[in-house]
């Protein structure tokens, strides 16, 4: 998958961080509508959500496995279309749409580069309504297909409420994601400090104790998605960097596997050398294989 190669830098827009943000913003290019690449047929598209019109694509290849809706993280990012190609090339029916206030999209943009709280339950409710719009515009375009989302970083706490409401979500992949709440995740990010080097110096137990048990900087009511998570008996995958400075990977996983243990078909896979930033070609590889197994299980 020599893609794969090209498409990384890309996807590093798929994992963004969570109050501060990232400030790196990709390219946003005009696109013909219904443009043929390399026998995937791209179709543009306009669908409603909470009263606003997002614009995005559907990369639709021949003898699709199974459908995919891509859910942004947290930056005002356009549609991902280098990611949603890789995905096209290897089986996958794509959705992929500007981000609400972002491109083409209408709506306001909420998140920190315009001051705004965008993990306030608020917004995150309303992304996910976003992304349940996008399901059931690719449920239209092929009925046949199981369909999954898969996002990144934010996007861990926007699929669990999208998946937990829409049925037709029936596989769920998340890299960099947390199983924590909104305020939890504050406060570790606030303690790491985006220090490169703190997992040399601390301990989970010292990370623990500080996301835990630290004073909120921000008053407002927090998300949960393991409120979310319980409800789900669909099969999904998360993918982490035990070097995460963003997210305390141990206490996700633990998270995890207590839902596993009460019979949810949950999934992960830890990669030792990488942090929040999971866009390798092993992690990709492991998600499109994945998918593709699900899907045929279906």
């Amino acid at each position: 998958m020599n893609y794969l190669n090209i498409v990384l830098k890309s996807f590093l827009l798929f994992l963004l961080f969570f109050a501060s943000g990232c400030t790196t913003i990709g390219e946003y290019q005009s696109r013909s509508p219904n443009q043929a690449k390399d026998s995937i047929l791209v179709k543009e598209i306009v669908f409603e959500s909470e009263g606003v019109k997002l614009a995005g694509s559907i990369y639709d290849p021949k003898d699709a496995q199974a459908a995919v809706v891509l859910v942004h993280g947290s930056d005002p990012v356009p549609r991902m279309t280098q990611l949603a190609e890789l995905l096209a090339k290897n089986g996958l029916l794509v959705l992929t749409y500007d981000k609400r206030g972002v491109g083409e999209s209408g709506g306001v943009y909420v998140g920190p580069q315009v001051g705004t709280n965008n993990i306030n339950v608020d917004n995150l409710t309303l992304l996910a309504k976003d992304a349940s719009a996008a399901i059931n515009v690719i449920h239209q375009h092929s009925k046949n297909l199981p369909i999954g989302l898969v996002g990144a970083s934010q996007a861990g706490w926007i699929i669990p409420i999208t998946a937990a409401r829409n049925p037709l979500v029936e596989f769920m992949v998340l890299f960099s994601s947390p199983t924590i709440t909104t305020l939890e995740q504050l406060r570790f990010q606030f303690y790491t400090n985006g220090r490169e080097d703190f997992w040399e110096n601390h301990t989970d137990e010292d990370a623990r104790y500080h996301t835990e048990n630290d004073p909120d900087k921000y008053q407002f009511k927090a998300t949960d998605p393991k409120i979310y998570l319980s409800t789900l008996s669909i099969p999904s995958l998360w993918l982490f960097g035990e070097q995460d400075i963003q997210i305390p990977v141990k206490m996700c996983v633990e998270h995890l596997n207590v839902l596993k243990a009460k019979g949810r078909p949950f999934e992960y896979v830890l990669f030792p050398s990488l942090g929040h930033d999971t866009s390798k070609t092993e992690p990709l590889e492991i998600a499109i294989h994945w998918i593709k197994q699900k899907a045929l299980s279906q």
